[in-house]
């Protein structure tokens, strides 16, 4: 079977993982490197003999041979990049977000679904061993009814100018609740503060709730000025809670046979509820690089016109909430429903 030429555009920060992920994937041929930055290009030639480099976006959206072009620029640039491969006919994998806007994710989204091109969004997580697990356990009833679950993002830093922790670090989050649960909610509640650029108004932290339509709740705490580095998850069910701790080194994942039973008919809480505990258990999985997985899913896609997990429908559902929770930071946290 022939290899599916890429074309990956900008070559610094993430944007250097992706080189390497698409480089490495199963089933890809890495052709171009495109970005402004003349320096690291040099460095890409060196690293990845055989690889043309290039200061042009054209280059790549005119070589026949470049099947897909990965966007991994800063996200201001998203739409212009994804739209421009799009309409050269080539699939698009752009980071998350997909856009800073409802409208222009949408229209990109029409246009990749009236092209019949694969459009798929960089949410890693989805591709993470832990929470292709996870997904599993939920699926299958082990955890039985899932009440809610609560995510946290922190960590002292990266702070960024251009945008706030909300749109910076919440993606990740959103489209984790959105997957493990298999639907969107119908509200968004988000309150945010800034400390460290007030002039700006950039907020460093932001606490949201997502409500979905059956009652169940996502809870998201996102912040770069925090002494702990967090990411974790926490799901609780009526059989079973599970956790998710991707900074621990081993026993990421731990099943907590522990939950409370109500019984109807009694007025006190002592009497009403009975509190159950059991056996922890951390299962053992692989530790495959979620990158890697994730790239070679969008190869996978490409061949066989399969729909991505996080394709543009998934990443413009999260820019849907990332923009309903902006607006309700601005108001002080008042709930902004979701189309």
């Amino acid at each position: 079977m022939s290899l599916v030429g890429i074309g990956v555009v900008g070559a610094a920060g993430w944007g250097s993982n992706v080189v390497r992920a698409f480089s490495n994937a199963k089933g890809s041929a890495l052709r171009w490197v495109c970005d402004l930055n003349s320096d690291l290009l040099t460095k890409v030639a060196s690293s990845y003999p055989g690889v043309r480099t290039t200061r042009s976006f054209d280059d790549l959206v005119a070589d026949a041979d470049v099947t897909g072009i990965a966007v991994a620029v800063d996200v201001p640039n998203h739409y212009k990049l994804a739209r421009q491969a799009l309409e050269a006919g080539r699939h698009v994998f752009v980071e998350k977000p997909l856009t800073l806007s409802v409208s222009e994710g949408a229209e990109l989204c029409e246009l990749a679904e009236k092209s019949g091109l694969t459009l798929m969004v960089g949410h890693l997580l989805l591709y993470h061993p832990a929470l292709v697990r996870t997904k599993a356990y939920i699926d299958a009833g082990e955890l039985g009814e899932v009440f809610y679950l609560s995510c946290e993002r922190l960590n002292l830093g990266i702070v960024r100018e251009k945008e706030n922790a909300w749109w910076s670090l919440a993606p990740h989050d959103i489209a984790v609740a959105l997957h493990l649960f298999g639907a969107t909610p119908v509200s968004v509640s988000a309150t945010g503060a800034s400390y460290l650029q007030r002039d700006r108004g950039v907020e460093d932290v932001a606490f949201a709730a997502l409500r979905f339509a059956d009652g169940r709740m996502a809870h998201i705490h996102v912040s770069w000025l925090d002494p702990h580095k967090r990411r974790s998850l926490t799901v609780v069910g009526s059989k079973k809670m599970l956790t998710f701790d991707d900074t621990a080194p081993d026993e990421k994942v731990k099943i907590y046979d522990k939950g409370a039973v109500p019984r109807p008919g009694h007025t006190s809480y002592a009497e009403g509820v009975v509190i159950r505990s059991g056996d922890v258990i951390s299962p053992a999985f692989s530790l495959r690089e979620p990158l890697l997985a994730e790239c070679e899913h969008f190869i996978d896609c490409v061949r066989t016109r399969r729909k991505p997990i996080s394709d543009g429908a998934q990443g413009l559902a999260v820019v849907r909430i990332l923009a309903a929770g902006a607006e309700s930071i601005a108001k002080g946290g008042h709930p902004i429903s979701i189309a």
